[in-house]
């Protein structure tokens, strides 16, 4: 649980103050150039999800958001394994940074518009909680690909079945 806590606030608090720094020290549009051609900052304010997907629907991302997040702490308490609660820490902290902006960010309550800067050459502009939310799912595809199970514990491989007690297999 803590492991989880603790993912969740560093993602939390690294994307709140990185899009207060972005808001603080950009204006709507511009573009910095950090490693050319690489990277830039490029500050927008984005109504929709990835790539401006559903701008006239922003309620429903929080509706989503908020759904996810109260999903993940239902949940935390039936974690074993120390890296699906990392996976969830960072998804808890993507969903709740930006669900934040989706609180309290301008156009209005619920409807607010998400700051994203992070851009790549032909890439989607975005943020440190949409990395760390898409950080979480390749966590959590490589962890189910491995079959770690959710509650952490793992059968060993050469296990058998048990059979009833006193009952012994005989084959004639």
């Amino acid at each position: 649980m803590l492991t989880l806590a603790g993912f969740a606030v560093l993602a939390y608090v690294l994307d709140q103050l990185t899009k207060w720094w972005v808001s603080s020290t950009m204006t709507d549009g511009q573009i910095t150039q950090v490693l050319p051609p690489v990277l830039s900052w490029h500050y927008i304010r984005n109504s929709g999800a990835a790539f401006s997907i559903g701008e006239n629907v922003t309620w429903l991302f929080t509706i989503v958001m908020a759904a996810v997040a109260i999903g993940i702490v239902v949940q935390a308490r039936k974690l074993g394994s120390v890296w699906w609660s990392v996976a969830m820490g960072m998804l808890l902290g993507g969903a709740l940074g930006n669900l934040t902006d989706r609180l309290f960010r301008e156009p209005s309550f619920g409807m607010g518009h998400v700051v994203d800067f992070i851009a790549l050459p032909n890439f989607a502009i975005f943020n440190v909680a949409d990395s760390s939310v898409v950080g979480s799912v390749i966590l959590i595809c490589i962890l189910t690909l491995k079959g770690i199970p959710f509650g952490g514990k793992v059968p060993p491989a050469d296990a058998s079945p048990v059979s009833p007690a006193g009952a012994e297999s005989t084959n004639d």
